[in-house]
């Protein structure tokens, strides 16, 4: 192997292992689009480059580079997605040729009506994942006293949202859903998520300019050695002949 072969050898084993890193990994799957939609536009976000893939029946599925694989899932869970699944009073109710007993129905009813509650408070702008907790216990109709309802509301919220201002609606929210429940018994509680992770500073436009930058390498060290090669190959060929007419050569 002359020269130039040992010298162009680490150079091609290093584009070989970097084209083996700007693979492909599957992030999350069976997703709605509308799910997939929502982590590809955070990712992008925080500087990570995406991808969504139709699977037909399957559902969509999304992809990031193998080598940004741990930080897009650290963005993603930050932000609560992919979104929960929230379960319907239709399917919590549906039909399947049994008989339920009271307490099952009881059970039922409030599992579906806290998971209505959660879905609809989820699809406030800025809130980034909602949990509703009912206590609705069943008086005796036989007592004079009878116990109250309350709600708890659990909401993570995106960094700069003013979800405090909110509160009072949301309050007003479950307490109208809710028959026989009163306004001072229910709780909301808020928690900011964390930051996007790695996101590099300044404004949307440098984030882009950051990303592209991350996909012309690749594309610049295959120019730097499709056209270095060749001239690297031609200064040798050059520096041979002058040996061959220096005087004892």
């Amino acid at each position: 192997m002359n020269a130039l072969g040992k010298k162009g050898l680490p150079l091609l084993i290093g584009l070989g292992l970097l084209l083996a890193g700007c693979g492909h990994a599957d992030l999350y799957s069976k997703l709605t689009e509308g799910q997939a939609n929502d982590m590809i536009a955070v990712l992008q976000s925080a500087g990570i480059s995406a991808n969504k893939q139709d699977n037909g029946e399957a559902g969509w599925t999304v992809q990031a580079a193998e080598g940004d694989f741990g930080r897009a899932i650290t963005v993603l869970r930050s932000q609560g997605l992919p979104r929960e699944d929230f379960s319907s009073l239709g399917t919590v109710f549906k039909k399947e040729g049994f008989v339920s007993s009271p307490t099952e129905e009881r059970a039922r009813l409030n599992y579906g009506m806290s998971q209505e509650l959660a879905h609809t408070i989820s699809d406030i702008d800025g809130v980034v994942q909602a949990r509703v907790h009912l206590a609705l216990p069943q008086n005796d109709p036989m007592s004079d006293q009878k116990q109250p309802a309350s709600a708890s509301v659990f909401i993570k919220y995106r960094p700069g949202a003013n979800i405090d201002a909110q509160v009072g609606k949301v309050k007003a929210l479950v307490v109208n859903s809710v028959e026989g429940l009163k306004y001072d018994n229910v709780s909301v509680e808020t928690f900011p998520a964390e930051p996007l992770p790695g996101q590099p500073a300044g404004s949307s436009g440098q984030v882009i300019a950051a990303g592209l930058g991350y996909l012309a390498l690749p594309l610049l060290l295959i120019l730097a050695i499709v056209t270095g090669y060749p001239s690297l190959r031609r200064w040798q060929q050059r520096r041979q002949a002058l040996v061959k007419r220096e005087p004892g050569a």
